[in-house]
């Protein structure tokens, strides 16, 4: 049976068009039959997204009463404040799932309040993006064998769980990655928000201004990510800053390890620290 065929399900309601919640989007409309309503802060931003044909019709918080699935793309503290505000206007026995970076804050905050209203809440957070932000950079291919993660409970509905996983594995997303909020902030701590931070660091090296023609793959595999989007990395760094502060304090000592090792000349220390995350790495390929 087609997805959206099951459980009458026609259309899909985007809160927030930036660059995840606008790539959803399009990425509906591309790969199934699902009407798309979207709705963003910026009226702008969601004419635009009418305008280009990546949401079949654009308004407010009214339109959520039509849809069947609702997928939220706003910065954490706005997706609670958000549904907070406009829980009444979900319709009973749909689905909503956060896109969150960070797990337990959303669903510590709206799990209950959403259950209170017969709407079913699944955490979740797609493993992609780009080093840009905003509706401009949207595209309806960038899950394209991706992880998408979710969150469910013991009292998560199996068919509402089976729903979104199909809806999100229809959109290009090649694997569906359940656990629990809180081994997803540990996870994501060192996979995700270590790295924006460790790019962040290393770019502010006075060397970086006199680069040019001393820099090739590893350099810029390194600074990718250092063009962030200031304002969203902060608020998740500090909703989830017990485990990254664990992670910083982890590398920290073992950079120091290797500073160790050059400033005393030791050699025989420096190759074993080496070829220790040689070997790491090539375990985990």
């Amino acid at each position: 049976m087609a997805f959206s065929e099951q459980l009458s399900l026609r259309a899909v309601g985007i809160v927030g068009l930036g660059l995840i919640g606008g790539s959803m989007a399009r990425a509906f409309q591309k790969y199934t039959t699902l009407r798309v309503y979207g709705c963003d802060t910026n009226p702008q931003t969601a004419m635009q997204a009418e305008r280009d044909g990546a949401v079949d019709a654009a308004g407010g918080p009214e339109l959520l009463s039509r849809c069947g699935l609702v997928l939220v793309a706003l910065y954490p503290q706005q997706t609670v404040t958000f549904v907070r505000e406009q829980i009444e206007r979900f319709a009973p026995g749909s689905i909503l799932v956060d896109l969150c970076g960070v797990k337990r804050y959303p669903v510590e905050n709206l799990t209950s309040l959403c259950a209170e209203h017969g709407v079913t809440f699944i955490g979740g957070h797609p493993m992609a993006g780009k080093e840009t932000w905003g509706f401009s950079g949207s595209d309806a291919d960038l899950f394209q064998q991706a992880s998408m993660i979710l969150t469910p409970d013991d009292h998560t509905p199996p068919d509402a769980l089976a729903l979104a996983s199909e809806l999100f594995r229809q959109i290009g997303f090649g694997r569906i990655t359940l656990t629990t909020p809180e081994a997803h902030d540990r996870m994501i701590a060192f996979t995700s928000q270590l790295a924006h931070v460790v790019s962040s660091a290393y770019i502010k090296s006075p060397r970086a201004l006199q680069r040019s023609g001393f820099s090739a793959g590893s350099y810029k595999d390194l600074t990718r990510v250092a063009k962030l989007n200031p304002e969203m990395w902060t608020e998740l760094f500090l909703e989830n800053g017990d485990d990254l502060v664990e992670e910083i304090d982890e590398i920290v000592l073992h950079l120091n390890e290797y500073r160790d090792a050059i400033s005393q000349k030791d050699g025989t220390r420096l190759y074993t620290l080496l070829d220790d995350g040689r070997r790491i790495k090539e375990a985990l390929q």
